[in-house]
């Protein structure tokens, strides 16, 4: 059985990902692939995680887990997702690093089925807007001291893949920019549920309406209708074309009005982040997704 957890990260998707599996959940079990609803295990994997200290899940520990999280075990590729897999939202960057706790985490998790070849799927987002998405949902007051231990300008996403990539080299990880996300959401579905580039999925386009004015997403519809993309490269130009003209602009733009943080800080965050998706890229074992 293989093993996905999906990190989030924390900020970006709002489980939306997983609902959207949730929408194949038949037609993917009928392929031995499991999407279980979040609530008949978050707690479990998260209780009996921190329980095991990393230590291998013997045989009942593990059937105990699956009889929790499934209807039926007989599976191939069991599907995971929380954002506070890791930590909370507080604890994901910490000086100039984020999730400082990954390996630790990671091999916790992966000690609930210690036989399982296990991957990895994040979402990665510009620290220029994750910071301040983060202090919104958390339940800090005061920017300044929710962001007390943070050097945001020396964050970077590669560090922590490099980490986790180390801890766990036989692992496949595959990351995303949260800012792509509307336009790779099929493809990230697909991946997750391990099936073929060209399977139809249910779901493909919940980001793109939730993002996009009724009448918009309405056209677009019709016109893929009419005019079939072929391949997944001519839809995404499709999906972007509608999406230029019809986007909300409250979903899709943010403003920043944080003490401490001025313009020039959050564009060196953005350039910075940019740059570091060239060296994502080049790290042992990652899959970066792309539009």
């Amino acid at each position: 059985m293989q093993v996905v957890f999906h990190l989030g990260a924390p900020c970006t998707d709002g489980d939306q990902l997983i609902l959207s599996l949730l929408k194949n959940r038949l037609r993917l079990a009928q392929a031995g692939i499991a999407v279980p609803p979040p609530g008949r295990y978050r707690a479990v994997v998260r209780d009996t995680a921190r329980a095991l200290k990393g230590r291998a899940a013997g045989d009942e520990v593990q059937d105990a887990l699956l009889d929790a999280i499934l209807d039926d075990a007989a599976i191939d590729r069991l599907i995971l997702s929380d954002p506070r897999f890791v930590c909370i939202n507080r604890l994901v960057v910490q000086g100039p690093q984020i999730w400082p706790m990954i390996e630790r985490a990671t091999t916790q998790l992966r000690a609930l089925f210690p036989t399982s070849p296990a991957e990895f799927f994040i979402g990665m987002r510009d620290p220029g807007t994750l910071i301040p998405a983060l202090f919104k949902a958390s339940r800090f007051s005061d920017f300044a001291e929710f962001t007390e231990n943070m050097q945001p300008h020396a964050v970077a996403w590669s560090e922590m893949l490099r980490r986790l990539s180390v801890a766990h080299p036989d692992a496949r990880i595959t990351v995303w920019c949260n800012e792509d996300t509307p336009l790779l959401w099929g493809q990230i579905m697909r991946e997750m549920a391990g099936v073929a580039p060209q399977s139809d999925l249910d779901g493909v386009d919940d980001l793109v309406q939730s993002i996009m004015e009724e009448d918009g997403f309405s056209r677009m519809q019709t016109w893929l209708g009419d005019n079939p993309p072929e391949t997944e490269t001519q839809r995404r130009r499709v999906l972007a074309a509608f999406l230029e003209r019809y986007a909300l602009d409250n979903e899709i733009q943010e403003t920043l009005n944080l003490p401490g943080w001025n313009e020039a800080l959050i564009n060196e965050m953005s350039e910075s982040y940019d740059a570091d998706l060239d060296v994502i890229a080049r790290i042992p074992g990652v899959t970066l997704l792309t539009p």
